[in-house]
């Protein structure tokens, strides 16, 4: 019986590689954000899930990041700090260093190699930052995976497996949703035990045959709030430690992962719907139970989630929703009701969002390298 090997922490330590292999050069990732249908919402350090979660991978909400390297002289390796500048959408941004400085040395032993280069990071998204679709997810996957490519020219043995469960782990350590924006179209991450091969440590794609049903599912994005939301993911999963229902939350959502093993499996969209928005409704509960309390969600967004049930009541429709954390609202159907799906989002919800903006998505297949350079 073949045997499933499953990586630990060690097995991601790099040990033989050489610098001389890149003194210089750039590499570009596109990485895709994803959209969770079981949601994770508390985490143990260092950046461990409470309980298992499985995503939609996205295709057009992106991140495009180019990581520009260049061997540090003998003198500059002395200091033996990180070195890098960060431009976003073309324009420097020294706020977001801290948040790479600490997943630089939350990494570090993983790619002892940090502290020889200089590094430029340049990033752009498709849509808008921080505004609850996971930017920080496609952000920190995008990185990981560059610096995944700068690892393969210093050590070009590692298979292509090893490659992205390696830029799984990695980006997990920068945002925990970043480990399920390496490969596509389900994600599962978290240890589950009826889950093969899954781990805490890193996504990996859903191993079971997935039904029709789901093929090529669409996801249109509804832009309630573009704005930066008022409490960052961080903080929210912060807030899970002395929750008063934390315990029963992370139960309901490993119950679901049993349940959605199954749905995706048999193709039942009736029972896929009452999981998925079970997940985004609880996921909101905690936050409007936590303390300090807090409200992501907008009056619109509540309009629109009213609409979509009355929609369905009306028309037996298989559309239903999914929330992240803010107040975007992801309505998600089959691709067979695109058509109908597409003229009530445009006739009946895009009223709702800021300035009529919306995303039309569809899962995907996950990131890619556009570019590598010496």
């Amino acid at each position: 019986m073949f045997k499933i090997y499953i990586l630990t922490e060690t097995d991601f330590i790099l040990s033989n590689f050489d610098v001389a292999k890149a003194s210089c050069g750039s590499v570009t990732w596109k990485t895709p954000s994803n959209i969770a249908l079981v949601k994770y919402w508390g985490k143990q350090e260092p950046q461990l899930p409470e309980n298992t979660s499985i995503s939609f991978t996205l295709n057009n909400c992106c991140t495009i990041t180019t990581l520009e390297y260049k061997l540090k002289s003998e003198v500059q390796n002395s200091e033996s700090e990180f070195n890098f500048e960060v431009f976003f959408e073309g324009k420097k941004k020294d706020d977001f260093k801290p948040k790479i400085q600490k997943f630089f040395q939350r990494i570090a032993q993983y790619v002892p190699f940090l502290k020889d280069f200089d590094f430029v990071i340049k990033s752009e998204n498709s849509f808008p930052h921080s505004s609850g679709i996971a930017s920080s997810a496609s952000g920190m996957s995008a990185l990981a995976l560059c610096l995944m490519s700068l690892e393969k020219k210093l050590n070009p043995t590692i298979t292509n497996k090893y490659f992205n469960e390696k830029a799984s782990f990695l980006a997990r350590l920068g945002s925990g949703s970043a480990c399920r924006s390496i490969e596509g179209e389900l994600i599962v991450w978290g240890k589950h035990p009826e889950i093969e091969a899954s781990s805490d440590l890193y996504g990996v794609k859903f191993p079971y045959k997935v039904h029709k049903n789901f093929n090529n599912y669409q996801d249109t994005i509804l832009l309630v709030d573009e704005g930066v939301k008022q409490v960052s993911s961080t903080v929210g999963h912060n807030l899970m430690y002395n929750h008063p229902f934390a315990k029963q939350r992370f139960k309901q959502a490993n119950n679901h992962i049993s349940k959605i093993k199954e749905v995706l499996q048999n193709g039942d969209l009736k029972e896929f719907i009452a999981i998925v928005e079970s997940e985004a409704l609880s996921l909101h509960a905690m936050m409007m139970t936590s303390s300090p309390y807090f409200i992501l969600m907008k009056p619109n967004t509540l309009k629109i989630i009213h609409k979509i049930w009355e929609f369905r009541e009306a028309t037996g429709s298989s559309i239903c929703f999914t929330l992240d954390a803010g107040a975007n609202v992801h309505v998600l159907f089959p691709e067979h009701e695109k058509e109908k799906a597409n003229k009530f989002i445009v006739n009946e919800l895009i009223q709702f969002c800021q300035e009529k903006h919306y995303i039309c998505d569809s899962v995907g297949k996950g990131a890619f390298q556009l570019t590598m350079d010496n």
